[in-house]
């Protein structure tokens, strides 16, 4: 039988600290989720590995060090509001809900989504209000965001989700490479009304649907 509460401390100094995850926050709300809990009984054994892990339906969680880095890069605060983008079971937001005032939870997959509201009500978890609808669209109704996190990849993000970034405010997200290539973790701040984009570091996430680019006309 696996042991979680061991698997949680060995991910912890083992993946994530080695690997520039220094938030003290962020680490103790890691170390206190259950990180088993948000995914099918079936894969719970390697809840704590070093990989994206199938959620069913093409869906993933994301691998603890990216989701980690994601979610400290984007400097949440306590009075901050949060969305998340493809929000799964819920982990990224259950770990968001940790360290910031309110998070949207926006899911498309209608078995992903009640789960990750079960899994919510199981565990006691406040702050967090599951949204259903297209992920490319986001969750207008309770913009604007301090902070959004994409959880997966996308080509590209919509200027429909950028909008509902409040001034400020930090996005975070894999941007897909090319065929063959490794995705890059990117962090997006607005500013003056403008929303640009720097590097991070490399990554392997699995894609989110809905957000291939629109097709380009040729002549």
């Amino acid at each position: 039988m696996t042991d979680f509460a061991l698997a949680r401390r060995n991910m912890i100094d083992g993946q994530l600290r080695p690997n520039k995850v220094t938030n003290t926050a962020l680490l103790a709300a890691i170390g206190e989720l259950p990180r088993e809990k948000f995914l099918p009984e079936a894969v719970r054994s390697v809840a704590y590995a070093d990989e994206d892990v199938p959620l069913g339906g093409g869906r993933y969680l994301m691998e603890p060090m990216v989701l980690a880095r994601l979610i400290q890069t984007l400097q949440p605060q306590p009075d901050d509001r949060a969305l998340v983008v493809g929000a799964g079971r819920g982990y990224g937001a259950a770990l968001l809900a940790r360290l910031v005032k309110a998070v949207t939870a926006l899911e498309s997959d209608p078995a992903l989504a009640a789960a990750g509201g079960q899994i919510t009500k199981d565990l006691a978890l406040d702050g967090i209000q599951w949204v259903a609808g297209k992920l490319e669209l986001g969750a207008p109704a309770a913009a604007p965001y301090d902070v959004v996190l994409i959880e997966g990849a996308v080509q590209q993000v919509p200027q429909a989700i950028f909008d509902q970034l409040a001034e400020g405010g930090r996005l975070a997200v894999t941007v897909s490479g090319p065929p063959g290539a490794m995705g890059v973790a990117q962090i997006f701040v607005k500013d003056g009304g403008v929303t640009s984009g720097r590097p991070l570091f490399e990554a392997g996430t699995p894609p989110l649907p809905g957000f291939a680019p629109p097709p380009r006309f040729t002549f």
